[in-house]
């Protein structure tokens, strides 16, 4: 972005969007008021990149590479997303899980500059005035009130990690400018008690509100940033799983919006299941899933993969029926007093079962799905279980952080023989046994949001919808290569997310024109167009 006329000298290179740092030009420093406020020698960003590496490569921990990252951010926001877009491999699990989850937990320690908005419980009644403190024009707003951040709980206003790390993943991943990208904090309190005594917690102090005022805040909070940003998309994110679902269905119809960690989620996880069948054989209505777990991010799976079932031929109550869930309390089954409104489209007519092991051999799953944010819960009788009934069991661990992943890939592979097809949510190595190597990828949502969010933004979509998520879906799994597939990826490889995200984006934006939810005629050429409004950063 150039700078404007009217931002010179000191000021501009405090302006992350618009410094260069030693970039500026010779001409530049003399128009613009720097000369002497830079060292002499004038380095293209190129070398400033490659400095950047150098010293992001010698700090001792992740938490550091993500505090020096941040700090980058704060400082060169075009110099941020060059050295994460050429780098997305080693980046992003600095910047995004599983890196980020250790952040928020320590957000307050690491705190240098506040980033988006801070809304809290005592703005009530004036939150149109704090959104008119934002002076950009937000295409897109990511949003959480911190009570599930990942799969580590309730962390209050130290969640803002989330919102940042999903809107940068947006501009580098999806090429959607940083200065439409606004991240919200909706500080409703924690009940996180280490939190509230924590001396550099930077959250309100007080226990979150619950019932009809927090339902009052969030409609506040919805109302005044569609009259404020009427064509900003705005996104959920990392809500507890009932309020995560309640809020979607309250909202969806009536706003731009979306939860990724029930939309998202289903997308990705279909498509790694489509990208599994072309190694197992046999249709998706073949197949039949267990999921460990029975929150928004598992219902969300069984919800699109139920759509996508029905799509090719089954009954809603066929496709039902291949879907089982198992969490805290065994199996969900039909007359279990605990079940949550979503939980009881899924449960089933079959007699409890409170072992997981005896629930694989009972039902006999094709699939897998771990969701529940429960560590090492594919144990190796699990693992051993799936590979008895299967040729080529499909074993997803989804949930993240590292810590609270189901198995890891090692465990996945060694426990099946080598056979599992395999996805995780949080990053690992390759896996060598008897000779042949093992790629696996992360089933991240990063494959899918920053698409869908382009799509929506470049069309100007009104609504975001399911089918949006099934077109993103079956988008990536085309994605997949025969050379991925033959390593055991059922992803595509992580440099390629941006090809990968303007692809889904104009599957997305092909709904939108096609159901009349988007602005203006279609395009000949969607993916043109949408590539055409990817921000590239450059000096």
């Amino acid at each position: 972005m150039d700078a404007p006329g009217s931002v010179h000298g000191i000021a501009l290179l405090r302006d992350p969007l618009l410094n260069k740092g030693t970039a500026f030009t010779e001409q530049e420093r003399d128009a613009l008021g720097l000369r002497g406020l830079l060292p002499a020698h004038v380095q293209s960003m190129e070398v400033q990149a490659a400095r950047i590496l150098v010293n992001l490569r010698a700090l001792p921990t992740d938490l550091e590479r993500y505090v020096a990252l941040n700090a980058l951010h704060d400082r060169n926001e075009a110099l941020f997303f060059r050295v994460v877009i050429d780098n997305i491999d080693e980046i992003q699990p600095l910047i995004y899980t599983p890196t980020v989850g250790l952040a928020c937990q320590r957000f307050g320690h690491i705190f240098q500059r506040p980033r988006g908005l801070f809304i809290s419980a005592n703005d009530r009644g004036r939150i149109a005035e704090l959104l008119n403190n934002w002076t950009y024009e937000a295409k897109l707003i990511v949003a959480t009130d911190g009570q599930r951040i990942l799969g580590l709980g309730d962390l209050g206003a130290n969640g803002m990690g989330i919102p940042v790390g999903k809107l940068s993943l947006y501009s580098a991943c999806a090429g959607i400018h940083p200065s439409l990208c606004l991240p919200v904090m909706l500080d409703v309190g924690t009940n996180n008690e280490e939190l509230l005594n924590d001396p550099y917690y930077i959250g309100v102090r007080q226990k979150r509100l619950h019932g009809a005022a927090y339902d009052a805040f969030i409609d506040e909070f919805m109302e005044a940033a569609h009259d404020r940003f009427p064509n900003a998309l705005i996104q959920f994110e990392d809500f507890a799983s009932q309020t995560a679902v309640r809020l979607l269905g309250q909202y969806r119809d009536r706003f731009c919006t979306f939860n990724d960690d029930i939309q998202g989620t289903a997308a990705v996880a279909l498509a790694g299941l489509l990208s599994a069948l072309r190694v197992s054989g046999g249709t998706l209505t073949e197949q039949t899933v267990l999921f460990f777990g029975a929150g928004q991010a598992a219902t969300g799976i069984a919800d699109l993969v139920t759509s996508a079932l029905v799509a090719q031929g089954l009954t809603e109550a066929e496709a039902l029926a291949r879907l089982t869930f198992f969490d805290v309390n065994g199996l969900v089954v039909q007359g279990r007093p605990d079940l949550a409104g979503h939980n009881m489209r899924y449960a089933r007519a079959l007699p409890p079962i409170h072992d997981f092991v005896t629930a694989i051999r009972t039902l006999k799953p094709t699939a897998i799905i771990g969701a529940a944010g429960v560590g090492i819960a594919f144990t190796p009788e699990v693992l051993a279980a799936m590979a008895e009934i299967n040729e080529r069991p499909i074993v997803f661990a989804l949930s993240n952080p590292t810590s609270k992943a189901e198995c890891t890939a090692q465990q996945a592979y060694h426990g099946t023989g080598g056979r599992a097809l395999f996805a995780c949510g949080s990053p690992y190595g390759p896996v060598t046994l008897e000779g042949k190597t093992f790629v696996p990828r992360q089933g991240n949502n990063s494959y899918i949001f920053p698409g869908v969010g382009l799509g929506v933004i470049a069309s100007g979509a009104r609504l975001v919808t399911d089918e949006m998520f099934m077109a993103a879906a079956h988008t990536l799994a085309e994605l997949v290569s025969d050379a991925d597939i033959a390593q055991g990826s059922l992803y595509p490889a992580l440099p390629r997310l941006r090809e990968v995200s303007a692809h889904i984006a104009a599957s997305v934006a092909a709904v939108a024109f096609q159901r009349g939810l988007a602005s203006g005629d279609a395009p000949n050429d969607l993916l043109a167009f949408v590539s055409a409004q990817m921000y590239d950063p450059r000096y």
